[in-house]
């Protein structure tokens, strides 16, 4: 069958029809309104491609800011100021054996969103 123009436009409904089950189910699996705005927040914190690297190399190991100034190609200012980011978002933490801070992720959850994206952006 052959699509018009009018049919790749016209993808809404077009006769008004609520469906109250469906529209209850809807509202009782929806988070708090506090829940999606910390969510927010870790999405943007996820939609810079520095932090984005920065958690992919923690994945395997931990890591200095030295190391992942190398790693990345950046300055080692750059890299501290997007580390705080990601502590202040619980996304990594760090640990001071003698004069060197050591990075690591806070837990698996940041791992777990990267395969995710990386799983949707590389299947579709």
């Amino acid at each position: 069958m052959v699509s018009s123009k009018k049919d790749e436009i016209d993808d809404g409904c077009q006769v008004y029809c609520l469906h109250p089950e469906m529209v209850r189910k809807a509202i009782a699996g929806q988070p708090s309104d506090q829940a999606l705005q910390r969510l927010s927040e870790i999405f943007k914190t996820f939609g810079d491609p520095t932090r984005l690297r920065i958690i992919n190399a923690l994945r395997c190991c931990e890591l200095c800011v030295c190391d992942l100034s190398y790693l990345l190609g950046m300055d080692s200012s750059a890299v501290s100021h997007q580390l705080r980011i990601l502590r202040d978002r619980r996304i990594v933490r760090f640990q001071k054996r003698g004069k060197v801070a050591y990075y690591s992720l806070y837990d698996q959850h940041a791992a777990a969103i990267l395969d995710e994206g990386l799983k949707h952006v590389n299947d579709g």
